[in-house]
């Protein structure tokens, strides 16, 4: 169950550009697939869709799966885009060189006071971390220069001013993950919808029909569980990929908060002695 907070980022990541104009166009892209592609008469018995498909064409048995498989397309094609998407920022996000390295040479000049070389290396590496690690360096070269304010208020502006360009920086990271969990929660249900109305379709087939077609009963069945399929291969897909996106904006905020740490004790260090 989602919270509050958890609503209101689905709802601003819906609003935004990118995902208002990517849901609709492939919700109409996955329709026109079901229709003109896997709805094409040369995957069916007497290249008619309404009969059954022919042995061995997939494209035919994903058609027959019913109303919900253009949804279930959508939905996959939904993941896969805003996958790369999110690939990308987080991939920029980082910075031109390793993240690793860069906290450790941050750290090294920061112990020979050396505040100007790693602000121009910050610079040089660019991304969310390093534009939090320049913030907090610029304040740190403000503030030392500064004798009107007590040692103790200066290492709390510092703090505050890193914590406020992390929050800046970290809503772009966090968007439209949301929208690939909530995909990875409803793709399986709407898979089991599907299974289910193909399931009864099925059922009810061979229940009116004067002698059991047992041929018709296999392909009712196979079709009915193509919902289940996409619905469940969508939503592992998903998965993957906010576990996967998840680990890396975790680590990107720790190497926020070390580097972070280290200016304000190294700040702290300058000022007691």
């Amino acid at each position: 169950m989602k919270t509050s907070s958890q609503s209101n980022s689905l709802g601003d990541s819906l609003k935004s550009g990118f995902a208002a104009v990517v849901i609709p166009v492939e919700i109409v892209i996955a329709v026109l697939i079901y229709i003109f592609v896997l709805g094409d008469g040369s995957h069916f018995q007497n290249g008619d869709n309404t009969n059954h498909p022919i042995t061995g064409d997939y494209f035919g048995v994903v058609y027959k799966g019913g109303y919900l498989v253009p949804l279930l397309i959508s939905l996959l094609m939904m993941v896969l885009t805003f996958g790369i998407e999110r690939l990308l920022t987080i991939g920029s996000a980082k910075g031109k060189g390793s993240i690793k390295n860069f906290v450790s040479k941050i750290r090294s000049l920061l112990a020979s006071n050396s505040i100007d070389q790693a602000i121009a290396e910050c610079d040089r590496q660019k991304g969310s971390v390093a534009n939090v690690v320049k913030a907090g360096l610029s304040k740190y070269n403000a503030l030392a220069k500064d004798s009107s304010i007590e040692p103790d208020k200066k290492v709390i502006i510092i703090q505050k001013d890193i914590e406020e360009t992390t929050q800046l920086e970290m809503p772009m990271l966090e968007k439209n993950l949301v929208i690939i969990a909530t995909i990875a929660s409803i793709a399986t249900l709407m898979g089991l919808l599907g299974t289910v109305m193909g399931m009864i379709k099925a059922f009810s087939a061979l229940a009116t029909a004067g002698a059991p077609d047992s041929v018709g009963l296999a392909n009712g069945i196979s079709e009915a569980l193509i919902n289940t399929a996409l619905g469940i291969g969508t939503s592992a897909i998903a998965i993957i990929m906010y576990n996967y996106f998840t680990s890396k904006i975790d680590a990107l905020t720790y190497s926020i908060d070390e580097a972070s740490f280290s200016i304000v004790q190294n700040f702290t260090a300058q000022s007691k002695g």
